[in-house]
């Protein structure tokens, strides 16, 4: 996404992170962090007390990275790969060993980390479908937006779209958002056979009256400016506690998603933040492109995510 001259985060990602850093970072396995841009980022995401990074790669790489740019990696853990795939593997093993409560993408290919996530033998996948959220700080809009899906599932189906948007509400409580307004997003808000998405998010809807989604309430279809204007929704006369209020917006694919999560940072100044959920963990899933704030707003929503779940964690029995 686009990079902003300020490294100084906007207010609402300043929020974020003061809520991330109380209590401690996070233990998070940095995937082959063999760049400026990656290396930099984990140090200053442990400085500000969001990670405790355990670096995952190439030693002499990451030690020469580090003196070539001047980057104190004192006392941070190296594990030592051979390659990117060696290092996406071996950061996966320090979740499934309980070393690593989040795991950060460095400069190796998202299709690298991600095969060794989604892996049949020694992956950690859970029951729930893996989805991508933004969480975006757009200029002069009052709250964070949460965006979903826009960067791993391309045309998804009914099915998986009710784990997006479950996984997009747990997110969204996991940052402290007390009323999580879904709105799902078609090109008008009302219902046409002759465009799915509309009957997609009426079926939704009707799942999240009947306790197949919880947590949150939904309401769609709605266009975009229905979805965050009050006024244009008002004009439209929907009546809604959703309309003009949203603070997630279900997208009705990744093509839409993309352009929509790029139309507000290139056009409208937003950063964003970027998350994998509905692993065991919490990924990091950063662009080369992304502002200083950008990652580490997403170390700030991924350290949320990880105290929440541990918040939630079943009670061992004594």
């Amino acid at each position: 996404m686009m990079a902003h001259s300020s490294v100084a985060p906007r207010e609402k990602y300043a929020r974020l992170m003061a809520a991330a850093a109380s209590g401690g970072g996070i233990p998070t396995a940095v995937v082959h962090p063999c760049d400026q841009t990656s290396l930099e980022g984990a140090t200053k995401g442990a400085r500000l007390g969001l990670i405790v990074p355990t670096l995952v790669g190439p030693k002499t790489r990451i030690l020469d990275t580090a003196k070539a740019f001047q980057i104190d990696i004192a006392g941070l853990e190296i594990v030592d790969a051979d390659h990117s795939q060696d290092s996406a593997r071996k950061g996966v093993e320090l979740v499934r060993n309980g070393r690593a409560e989040a795991l950060m993408k460095g400069s190796l290919h998202t299709d690298e980390i991600m095969g060794a996530v989604v892996a049949r033998e020694g992956g950690i996948r859970t029951a729930r479908r893996i989805s991508h959220c933004f969480v975006m700080d757009v200029p002069g809009h009052p709250d964070a937006l949460i965006i979903t899906d826009a960067a791993v599932n391309i045309a998804p189906t009914l099915e998986v779209k009710v784990d997006i948007v479950q996984n997009a509400i747990d997110l969204a409580h996991a940052l402290g958002i007390v009323e999580v307004r879904v709105a799902i997003l078609s090109a008008m808000e009302t219902i046409n056979s002759k465009v799915p998405s509309t009957i997609e998010a009426a079926a939704l809807c009707k799942m999240a009256d009947r306790g197949q989604i919880t947590g949150a309430l939904l309401d769609g279809p709605l266009a975009l400016d229905n979805a965050i204007s009050e006024a244009a929704a008002a004009v439209k006369k929907i009546a809604s506690p959703v309309a003009g209020r949203a603070n997630v917006l279900v997208v009705p694919d990744l093509e839409a998603g993309n352009m929509l999560a790029k139309s507000l940072s290139f056009l409208a100044g937003a950063d964003c933040a970027g998350i994998v959920l509905g692993a065991r963990v919490p990924i990091i899933l950063t662009s080369r492109a992304d502002s200083l704030a950008a990652r580490l707003a997403s170390c700030a929503v991924a350290a949320l995510v990880a105290k929440a779940r541990r918040e939630h964690a079943p009670k061992a029995v004594t």
